[in-house]
């Protein structure tokens, strides 16, 4: 009986150990991995491009390449950029760029506010007409009248002098010299009051 039973251990042992020794051993399977960095696809913006100066808060767009002749059409803020189209002509300190919202989408800034992107070359650009107004406001003249009195000129008093001030004239009279020295009545006085003196001390003992 016991005989049977390790028969039976022993032929369960080999059999486990052949079917671990015949099964095929599983293989890694091997894949290509990849080297270096992938690249990726950024978006550049094309063509020249203006900078505003970051330190400014804002900067005005005008309508032509001057502040005194063009009038202002928008702002463009600090570190906001633009596409630049051209300089203008005989004034090269203004750059044209894009600038939709307005009519033809162009308006002009000021070069020494702005940078320019590098290496940029921007054609010259001829310079636009100044605008000419619509109307000339003109002042009715009987408002005129009515709100803006005429000035008549009066006439400044007249300043009449004073008289001549009669000064006083004051002749130079002489000091007559005194008959007594006055030392000497300087001393008799003395005198008096010394004796005076004595015989109150005398008269006192």
């Amino acid at each position: 009986m016991r005989k049977s039973k390790a028969a039976v251990w022993v032929a369960a042992i080999l059999g486990i150990t052949l079917l671990v020794w015949l099964s095929p051993a599983p293989h890694p399977a091997l894949a290509q991995q990849p080297t270096g960095s992938i690249a990726t696809v950024t978006g550049t913006p094309s063509g020249p491009s203006i900078r505003v100066d970051q330190s400014l808060q804002n900067i005005k767009v005008y309508a032509g390449p001057s502040s005194f002749d063009y009038p202002a059409i928008g702002v463009l803020l600090g570190n906001e950029t633009a596409p630049a189209l051209g300089r203008a002509k005989d004034k090269e300190d203004w750059i044209q760029i894009y600038y939709p919202g307005v009519p033809g989408s162009i308006g002009w800034v000021w070069a020494l506010q702005v940078g320019l992107s590098p290496g940029a070359l921007l054609p010259e650009i001829e310079v636009p007409p100044t605008p000419t107004p619509i109307s000339t406001p003109t002042i009715n003249p009987t408002l005129e009248s009515a709100f803006i009195g005429k000035v008549t000129a009066t006439r400044l008093p007249t300043f009449t002098p004073p008289p001549p001030l009669d000064l006083p004239s004051f002749t130079d009279v002489g000091t007559q010299p005194s008959r007594v020295p006055t030392g000497l009545l300087i001393l008799v006085l003395a005198l008096f009051g010394f004796f005076g003196a004595v015989i109150s001390y005398l008269r006192g003992r």
